[in-house]
């Protein structure tokens, strides 16, 4: 997750709004109340790294710890999203398979050619073995400026022809489906990131902004599929113009979301899982915290 900003959000140019007042009891039991119900009946999809404290990517992950964070969030969603098929990633999609979840399998992309080697090696294998649901090949690679369109699409070529019949597609925030519209048509599916946060949106008026996002990846990709691939809001950290991460602004735009994914049938996946500390670095301080469990596994908004 990057700081995903298109230049032409009205939040960004806005006087920096003040922080939201906190609920009143009522007000707070019935936010409980709601949250917990969504958590329990489980949600589509949830974005999942297992770093335990003091890793970070390029650590080598045991199966043992994604089997034992995967078994936290099990009862609570459908689908699993995982970033990377390297340094013991590849084992989450069979993991999360025969605990009976849906696998949206990443490639993580970036700079060094011979990662990236290994990392569509991994996903290809993982596919091919059966445990990827979707494909998602790279993330965020246009919005780093990582690559250019020419080479991200011939890894995405060389993936679809190595997996046909399988959903391939990849991940970016929604205006770069607009602003590449080559990569686009080369996907089974659209995976869009829509994060009002990172916009400085306020956050009574995140909804209706994510849904302007999702709005413009259709006009960008008529007649296919398309997934939010991430959004969520971080509940500590520093304010990003007008947008306050707060543990009550986190627990609402997830009722809010998942509660209008439901009803309009659209599929979202929620970031993240659990609390990442390694993340601060990348992010700033709000980085670390953006789990709907902290970076020990311990639910942060239920009892």
């Amino acid at each position: 997750m990057s700081r995903e900003l298109d230049r032409r959000t009205p939040w960004l140019s806005a006087p920096p709004a003040p922080p939201p007042l906190p609920l009143d009891a009522a007000a707070r039991t019935a936010l409980d109340h709601a949250f917990a119900a969504l958590l329990h009946a489980g949600v589509n999809g949830l974005c999942f790294s297992p770093y335990l404290e003091g890793q970070a990517p390029g650590a080598q992950i045991s199966e043992a710890q994604i089997r034992e964070r995967l078994a936290v969030i099990r009862p609570h969603t459908r689908w699993v999203r995982s970033f990377s098929c390297t340094d013991g990633h590849e084992h989450t999609p069979r993991i999360a398979h025969e605990l009976g979840m849906k696998t949206l399998v990443g490639a993580w992309l970036g700079t060094d050619l011979a990662i990236n080697e290994r990392e569509i090696e991994g996903v290809i294998a993982v596919a091919r073995a059966g445990h990827a649901d979707i494909v998602a090949v790279g993330n965020e690679v246009m919005l780093r400026e990582d690559m250019t369109e020419d080479a991200l699409l011939a890894y995405l070529a060389r993936v679809k022809q190595a997996l046909p019949g399988v959903e391939v597609g990849y991940v970016d925030a929604y205006f770069l489906f607009e602003k590449h519209p080559r990569i686009t048509a080369a996907c089974d599916v659209v995976l869009t990131n829509c994060y009002p946060f990172w916009e400085g949106c306020p956050r009574e008026q995140a909804l209706a902004y994510m849904q302007t996002m999702l709005q413009r990846t259709r006009a960008a990709a008529p007649g296919k599929r398309i997934v939010i691939s991430e959004t969520g809001w971080p509940d500590q950290g520093s304010a990003f113009h007008g947008a306050h991460p707060s543990v009550e602004g986190a627990m609402k735009y997830f009722v809010d979301t998942m509660t209008w994914a439901q009803q309009d049938g659209v599929e979202v996946f929620w970031f993240a899982a659990f609390d990442e500390a390694w993340k601060v670095g990348a992010e700033g301080d709000v980085g670390a915290f953006w789990g709907l469990w902290d970076k020990d596994a311990r639910p942060k908004f239920t009892a």
